[in-house]
């Protein structure tokens, strides 16, 4: 049978895994996180790389475990693009750090593409982000070529302006359109050929 490869519109609170391993599951509250069975009833497929739970987005899972493990590796340097709502309006001068490399966990940065921007059409978050009526937020359009953890998050806390809500928009060349959160479906013909090309390139 020929691999499947997905798109996916992460909803906030989601685990970027079909179960929930994590120590204090059997623990937690009963309100527990959802993760991807709820929304994917697609048999031995899995993610390529990860979203935290407290993030939205594109999520790309293939049942392909050699391309999985390919994408996932960090050596490629695939770019990934998020919009982050910050907290506080970024002075240029943060912005200048976030496009040429912060320390965060006795580790610098790579180069980042970084722009300010315009609020963005997104859903609304469930539940929305806490409103302050004297602190204004401001949103800017991040793309990395490298996936720590809660990277973005650090960033820009690393210059002050703590990140409020984050929502991966594409990953290379794929992009978060026609999908609401929550929302799957498989790649088109044309979205293979460049996963294929992306695939060979590498």
């Amino acid at each position: 049978m020929p691999y499947r490869y997905l798109l996916f519109y992460k909803p906030y609170n989601v685990l970027s895994q079909f179960t929930d391993d994590s120590p204090n599951a059997r623990t937690r509250s009963a309100v527990k996180p959802a993760t991807l069975k709820d929304f994917i009833p697609v048999a031995n497929v899995y993610p390529v790389g990860r979203l935290d739970h407290d993030s939205e987005g594109l999520m790309l899972l293939t049942d392909n475990g050699q391309l999985q493990h390919r994408l996932s590796d960090p050596k490629f340097h695939h770019t990934k693009t998020y919009w982050a709502q910050v907290e506080n309006v970024p002075t240029e001068s943060a912005i200048a750090q976030l496009r040429t490399g912060v320390n965060i966990q006795n580790y610098r940065t790579r180069p980042a593409i970084v722009d300010r921007l315009d609020e963005p059409d997104l859903p609304p978050r469930d539940p929305p982000i806490r409103f302050r009526k004297n602190i204004p937020t401001a949103w800017l359009e991040i793309t990395l070529t490298e996936g720590r953890n809660r990277q973005v998050r650090r960033m820009t806390a690393a210059v002050g302006f703590p990140t409020l809500r984050l929502v991966r928009t594409a990953i290379s060349q794929f992009r978060l359109t026609d999908l609401s959160p929550g929302q799957w479906r498989d790649l088109n013909t044309e979205e293979l050929q460049l996963l294929k090309r992306l695939w060979v390139m590498r």
